[in-house]
Parts: C-alpha cells; sequence; structure tokens
C-alpha cells in the first residue's frame, strides 16, 4: 500500500485526496480476504470513525473560516504585521518571531487548521518582508511539522505514541533528540535559504 499511495502521488498518478480512495480500495479485499483481519463490525466501526473524524476537522476549517473572516474585518492582520515590525525593522529578527509563532500554533493546533491560521495572520507580514510566497509556505510546512511533535502540546506526537502503544516517557528522549539534531536545524535552512523552496518552482514552473 505505501508504494501504491506515494508512487501515484510523487508519479503524478492521483491527488493525496485519490490516494486514500485508492488505499481503501485495496485495504478491504486485502484485509478480508488475505490477512481475515476485517469482517463487516469492524468494517462498519472503522467507518463510522472516520466519518466522526472528518466531520470534526470540516467543522474545525469551518469555524476558522469563521473566525479569519472576522480578523480580516477587525484588521488583526495588518496590527500584528505593525506589532512585529514596531519590535524590530531587521528582516532576520521578524523571520525567527514568525518561527516561534508557527511553532506554537503547531503546539496547539493539526496541521490543516495551522496553515489556515498561518496564511491569514503571518502572510501579509511575510509579503511586506520581501518573502516569495512559496517560500513562505515552506516555511509555514516545516514549523508546523516540528511544532506537531513538540511537548507539552505535541498532538501529532501524542497520536503516534497512542498509535504505537507507547509510553510517553519512551519517546520523549530520541524525539527531542530528532528535535534539536535533525527538525530545528531544517527549518532554520528552509527559512533562511530561499532557494531551498523555490529552486523547483524556478526550474519546473518559471517562478521568479
Amino acid at each position: 500500500m505505501p508504494v501504491i499511495m506515494l508512487g501515484g502521488i510523487y508519479g503524478g498518478i492521483f491527488t493525496p485526496t485519490e490516494a486514500a480512495a485508492v488505499a481503501l480500495v485495496y485495504t478491504l479485499p486485502v484485509g478480508f480476504l488475505i490477512y481475515r483481519g476485517l469482517n463487516l463490525k469492524t468494517a462498519s466501526s472503522a467507518i463510522i470513525r472516520g466519518a466522526v473524524n472528518t466531520g470534526s476537522i470540516i467543522a474545525m476549517i469551518f469555524f476558522l473560516f469563521i473566525m479569519s473572516r472576522v480578523m480580516v474585518m477587525e484588521q488583526i492582520p495588518q496590527q500584528l504585521s505593525d506589532l512585529l515590525i514596531g519590535i524590530s525593522d531587521n528582516k532576520i529578527v521578524i523571520l525567527l518571531l514568525i518561527n516561534v509563532l508557527l511553532i506554537l500554533i503547531g503546539m496547539l493546533v493539526d496541521d490543516v487548521s495551522g496553515s489556515i491560521l498561518a496564511s491569514i495572520i503571518l502572510l501579509p507580514v511575510a509579503v511586506d518582508l520581501g518573502v516569495h510566497p512559496i517560500h513562505f509556505a515552506a516555511i509555514v510546512g516545516t514549523n508546523l511539522g516540528l511544532g506537531n511533535i513538540t511537548p507539552p502540546c505535541a498532538p501529532l506526537l501524542y497520536m503516534a505514541g497512542s498509535v504505537g502503544k507507547s509510553q510517553f516517557a519512551e519517546y520523549l528522549k530520541p524525539t527531542l533528540r530528532f528535535i534539536c539534531l535533525g527538525h530545528l536545524p531544517v527549518v532554520l535552512a528552509v527559512t533562511f535559504i530561499p532557494d531551498l523552496a523555490l529552486l523547483l518552482p524556478r526550474l519546473l514552473m518559471g517562478v521568479e
């Protein structure tokens, strides 16, 4: 299944959403006929859980869009931009502050909600600094990924622990090591080396 999904996505055969549907079509016969771990009861329970999770995400995104409209009407993004620029006119300092805010957002909400909030609140600030929107998207992605696995909130970290049936103490130390030595340097590199995000778009799409 990973070969089918990742190969299809990176090969341009289907989108991530379509890959989920393909994975389902693959999983049902394998689960029912080969591994025999699925039956009508477990399959229906999984479908219900999936529907509940999807519904909760859609509801959350709906209210985030409402909040975003209110924030735009109240000019909160512009106020935040003025606040950050008022702290310092140094681009490096402001980018570091944006990174901190994105990590905090990632610690509190999932990556979808965090991406929406970041585009609403911080994109105008980044554009005012001269940051390309594609570069900003890369900054958002790496920072939210870091926030999602950073204690104390770390929504993705706790979810992974529950899936792996591991105690928090078991994976805390290796996670912190990975964050400090692996993920954080990548975040800083993506933030301050724009070509890491813009090289391929420039070569393949003619992005300036």
